[in-house]
């Protein structure tokens, strides 16, 4: 098995740079993935496949963020025409549109999905009801950059963004202010919160830096050999793994950050990584256009990967495009 060649599922149908991507929760149908593109149209995947459900048309430009809620039912992309949309993940249907001033770079959901928290080139932070549509959304100022990433926060009584002016900053919902404030010596690439909520994974340049969630204390740090673009932390925290300017997906072990193993599959940089919910697999977003998804155990039967007397078959997903053209 230790010989085994990692194959991974490659999936295609984006016609741009994949900029950012997004897993659901574990739900009763698996979970799912949905990918954010420069071609405008986000896509959405069952998770361990790979497979194509169906996109979501109605962007006028470039999509840089996407997230799915935890029941997979509902997702959100923002995007550079200037808004924040919120679909119905179900049936493809477009439920709210945000406007903006300037290019919305990142989108979350709150646990419960009743709030989407947006960032933008405007150098806010919004938080919109989504029970409430029409109200005025939660602005939070303070950062002198756009902001590239932002999530709901500590079981969403805070908010946590990282901007292009080098902080990452911890907001208080209750009182609407500013409460921590990180600064790095380049600008952060990706910000993820651990499944547990424990530890705040950070790119920048060629690091990943480990935060605690709660002080913001620094846990670790690792220099890696390439331009980091994006680094996930695995559910059980004993890998990370990480993509950048190199075109090579790393993993990395989280203690020692000693690289385990690395993989070249893509074809452009690596511009997003992120583990599934159950930590099996985890996907990779390219400037080549493509998703592939890697196991995070090689040689194990899981999903489409089948492991028979230690050889691995890998049965590449298909588009069902033309059966489900009605999507």
């Amino acid at each position: 098995m230790a010989n085994m060649r990692q194959i991974p599922l490659t999936c295609s149908g984006h016609t741009r740079p994949v900029v950012h991507l997004d897993f659901s929760d574990i739900t009763p149908c698996s979970y799912f993935l949905i990918s954010a593109c420069k071609d405008g149209k986000p896509m959405l995947r069952q998770g361990d496949t790979g497979d194509w459900i169906g996109t979501f048309e109605g962007h006028k430009g470039a999509v840089w963020g996407v997230a799915l809620n935890n029941e997979a039912t509902k997702a959100a992309t923002g995007a550079a025409d200037f808004t924040c949309k919120v679909w119905d993940a179900i049936t493809g249907d477009e439920l709210h549109s945000f406007q903006h001033n300037h290019i919305v770079k990142s989108v979350n959901f709150s646990k419960d999905s009743a709030y989407l928290v947006t960032g933008s080139n405007e150098k806010l932070v919004r938080v919109f009801n989504l029970n409430n549509p029409d109200a005025a959304p939660e602005m939070y100022t303070g950062h002198s950059a756009g902001i590239k990433h932002v999530q709901f926060f500590r079981n969403d009584t805070h908010l946590i963004s990282c901007a292009d002016d080098k902080t990452l900053r911890v907001w208080n919902r209750a009182t609407g202010k500013e409460v921590q404030k990180v600064e790095f010596p380049s600008v952060p690439s990706s910000l993820e919160v651990s499944r547990d909520g424990c530890v705040v994974t950070v790119a920048h340049s060629n690091h990943v830096v480990f935060l605690d969630s709660e002080h913001l204390n620094k846990i670790r740090e690792f220099q890696l050999p390439t331009t980091v673009n994006s680094a996930s932390l695995h559910p059980d925290k004993s890998i990370f793994v990480a993509g950048g300017d190199d075109l090579k997906v790393y993993k990395f072990d989280y203690t020692t950050g000693s690289e385990i193993e690395s993989f070249k599959g893509h074809f452009g940089p690596v511009h997003c990584v992120k583990f599934s919910p159950d930590g099996e697999l985890y996907a990779s977003g390219s400037e080549d256009g493509t998703l592939r998804l890697w196991q995070t155990t090689v040689g194990k039967t899981y999903g489409l990967w089948k492991c028979l007397d230690g050889t691995q078959l890998n049965n590449e997903p298909i588009s069902p495009l033309k059966e489900v053209q009605a999507m």
